[in-house]
């Protein structure tokens, strides 16, 4: 069966963190990163054949998952892995945390770039590291880093670079280029980097290729851990399969020393959702994409007409990244909440002028949250 982006599926009195967050107030929930699109049919059936087998015992990784992951970073990006440099776990947000109290001690730092997915931020705060803050600057519409201001604010005492391509929430496809600059600053400061590549699928910008930044050369591999997942790509965020790709074994081995007792494998249908949706999901994955192209330009154009507010086309994601500075209001968050819209908080990413848009649900949802926005802006003041 063909998908149906536009079907609208009643997700407000299940088990939906997204949904319930706003209880039965009208809040139209646009905020954390799932979708509201059916997952493909070849997830659903794959589930229900393992489900029928009726035995649900502890799990070992499919050696087929292995092999279509080796595959797949092969023909996607000529990057060719070993199986023993992966390690399966059921978040990425446990591989950040785990990459920072691993490869950190109480005397180092991290760096991560800002405006940025808040699980960054709070790894550091949670594991009680320092955390120098990369500040992003829009250039020719694009959100990127300033390695050469960074440079001038560095202690000496960081150990370890935090990077997110396609960036989240900027919606930015890092360039070769950009990515050896990255490399050569991790190089020059003796930095592990940590790469979070989950939205690597989701590509919208036509032309542009997603590169890891470990598959750079062999420097870029040995001091890399790199994290995968298809979670967001096929909307299976809460079954937890996920993954981190780490070449260099000493690195390796700390890492996995450090999740021991601690973060628990990956649930045995996470794996079947996992493998059915790398094996079989790209013909729907190719519609999902397209019907997000639409959605995005779509968004784009009228977010920038409603004056007040701004937002560059990302380059891919299913996320906006909004810029409400010039709302004359004190939390945009907030002041869109009272209009019926539920977006992530700008303040949660280091920057409290935006809010985050997720904007992966069906057309009309869309055109309705547009529809509040306007009327949300125009009964405020704009600086």
């Amino acid at each position: 069966m063909a998908p149906n982006f536009n079907e609208r599926i009643d997700r407000r009195h299940s088990d939906s963190l997204k949904w319930k967050k706003y209880g039965d107030r009208d809040v139209l929930p646009l905020w954390v990163a799932d979708s509201d699109f059916r997952s493909p049919d070849c997830i659903i059936d794959a589930l229900k054949r393992r489900v029928e087998h009726g035995v649900f015992g502890y799990g070992d990784t499919p050696a087929e998952l292995i092999d279509i992951v080796i595959q797949r970073m092969a023909d996607r990006y000529q990057w060719h892995i070993e199986p023993d440099w992966l390690v399966f776990l059921p978040g990425v947000v446990s591989g950040l945390n785990l990459s920072v109290r691993a490869f950190t001690d109480a005397h180092q730092g991290t760096i991560a770039p800002t405006p940025i997915y808040p699980p960054f931020r709070s790894a550091a705060k949670l594991a009680d590291r320092t955390q120098l803050n990369a500040q992003l600057r829009l250039e020719n519409q694009r959100w990127v880093m300033d390695l050469a201001a960074l440079e001038m604010q560095m202690s000496g005492n960081e150990k370890l670079l935090m990077l997110c391509n396609p960036q989240n929430p900027g919606g930015t496809v890092y360039r070769r280029e950009e990515l050896e600059a990255q490399l050569h600053f991790a190089r020059r400061h003796d930095l592990i980097v940590c790469s979070d590549e989950i939205h690597s699928d989701l590509i919208l910008e036509p032309g542009l290729t997603h590169i890891p930044f470990a598959s750079l050369s062999e420097d870029a591999s040995q001091r890399s851990i790199t994290l995968i997942s298809p979670s967001k790509t096929f909307n299976i965020a809460g079954l937890g399969a996920s993954l981190a790709i780490i070449p260099n074994k000493s690195l390796r081995e700390r890492f996995k020393k450090q999740r021991q007792g601690i973060v628990p494998g990956v649930d045995i249908l996470a794996y079947v959702a996992a493998t059915a949706a790398w094996r079989d999901g790209q013909a729907w994955l190719d519609e999902q994409l397209d019907y997000l192209r639409g959605t995005r330009d779509f968004l784009t154009q009228r977010i920038n007409a409603i004056n007040g507010l701004s937002m560059v086309a990302p380059e891919a994601t299913y996320l906006g990244w909004i810029d409400a500075s010039r709302l004359d209001v004190a939390s945009p968050a907030l002041f869109f909440e009272r209009h019926g819209l539920g977006f992530s908080p700008g303040r949660d990413f280091g920057d409290d002028g935006f809010v985050r848009f997720n904007f992966a649900c069906p057309r009309d949802l869309i055109e309705e949250a547009l529809r509040r926005m306007t009327i949300a802006v125009r009964s405020g003041h704009i600086r």
